[in-house]
């Protein structure tokens, strides 16, 4: 089944993204489908990161770790994170469908961005149940 966003349920989820994510001095959000295919993505400007590349990785790199997951018998990790020396990686899955892709410096709480990631999460899952879509 083909998932169909609507223009109010982009615009919707790029406000949380800016107000949610972005505004708490996150560099770069990206939504992304499974396979990759970028839906919305906010930055904060000061760097501008290849998000395409990224997206096709992060879908990847979160394929992988979903078979990891499986042959220790877990159904799936939902939530990833990479830690670099000055700036950090995060993915959390939204339903089955999606994967947020945070990247953010050293100088955000790794803790405050999870719980402010999870309300995001939350409010975007609201968002796709709200109009009908997954």
């Amino acid at each position: 089944m083909a998932l169909v966003v609507n223009e109010q349920q982009l615009n919707d989820i790029e406000s949380v993204l800016q107000n949610d994510i972005i505004d708490l001095g996150v560099s770069c959000v990206v939504l992304i489908d499974m396979a990759g295919n970028i839906l919305a993505s906010r930055d904060n400007g000061s760097k501008k990161h290849d998000i395409y590349s990224l997206a096709a990785l992060a879908a990847g790199n979160f394929g992988a770790v979903s078979a990891m997951a499986k042959i220790i018998g877990e159904d799936e990790f939902s939530l990833l994170f990479h830690k670099g020396k000055s700036e950090n990686i995060h993915f959390s899955k939204i339903m089955t469908e999606f994967l947020l892709v945070t990247i953010f410096s050293n100088e955000v709480s790794l803790g405050f961005l999870r719980l402010k990631v999870a309300e995001a999460v939350s409010r975007i899952t609201e968002i796709f149940s709200a109009n009908g879509s997954p």
